[in-house]
């Protein structure tokens, strides 16, 4: 399986199992993520998803271009026009998870692969990881969230500058810039997301979900409109048993067990 999901404990970690090509995506790991990424949206044990690419060389290469199956081979108006719902490898725009996305960047990211990480919400880099969108060094475009995410998450000419060059950026500028939130040895990679992962556990399920679906979705708004949106996971969290036993626990001095309901 060229995409493997583990849930364990809460977690689900979805791995890119082709490091032959630098875990780059072709159309059939394509269509495997986007099943993926519907399953966990409707479960209701997972918590929190780690997204990694499998190897040291590569977290994701972005789209396969050698492959029979990959995307590249359409025309470039083709390839704008096809469906493909959340963007590159399915999360890179992807509107309808609200379950915290921890990218475990194990190598370089590149093109798609970079537009994946962006779509996630924390990112943790190992010291040898990359990132760039390539694409106009090849005639390509960063369709797939690259031109309209990057640029909302650092300064505009820093954005600009790596997509008019196609330019590299090293983990430690990703970090300086603010795209990524630890840069660690190889060695201790494991260890900083495992340290993410249980920090999230530590909080109510639905509190968690209900932040990230009001920062996605009122990012665009004046702050008093974003305030004053009603979102479905809110007023769940809200009225969540989570929410009294949160109280509950803190009053007891204990540590609160949350139920995801």
């Amino acid at each position: 399986m060229s995409i493997e999901l583990r849930i364990d404990s809460h977690v689900a970690t979805v791995t890119i199992d082709r490091p032959e090509v630098l875990n780059a995506i072709d159309l059939v790991a394509e269509a495997r993520l986007q099943a993926i990424w519907r399953e966990l949206e409707a479960s209701k044990e997972v918590r929190v998803i780690v997204l990694t690419g499998a190897g040291e060389r590569a977290f994701c290469a972005g789209a396969d271009m050698k492959t029979p199956s990959a995307t590249a081979p359409l025309t470039g108006l083709d390839y704008w026009a096809a469906a493909r719902p959340g963007g590159f490898g399915g999360i890179a725009l992807r509107e309808t998870l609200n379950l915290p996305v921890i990218a475990r960047v194990n190598g370089f990211a590149l093109g798609g692969g970079f537009e994946m990480v962006l779509g996630c919400d924390i990112v943790v880099a190992c010291e040898e990881a990359s990132f760039g969108l390539p694409e106009a060094l090849v005639g390509r475009l960063p369709l797939d969230g690259g031109m309209t995410l990057l640029q909302r998450q650092i300064p505009f000419r820093k954005a600009m500058g790596m997509m008019l060059t196609g330019k590299r950026i090293t983990a430690a500028e990703a970090l300086a810039l603010g795209l990524v939130n630890d840069v660690v040895p190889r060695a201790g990679l494991d260890a900083a997301v495992q340290k993410w992962v249980d920090d999230i556990l530590a909080c109510a399920p639905l509190s968690v979900q209900a932040i990230k679906q009001v920062v996605r979705s009122t990012a665009q708004m004046s702050p008093v409109q974003a305030q004053a949106t009603r979102l479905p996971a809110l007023v769940a969290a809200l009225n969540s048993a989570d929410s009294q036993e949160g109280v509950k626990a803190f009053q007891e001095k204990r540590k609160p067990v949350w139920t995801g309901a």
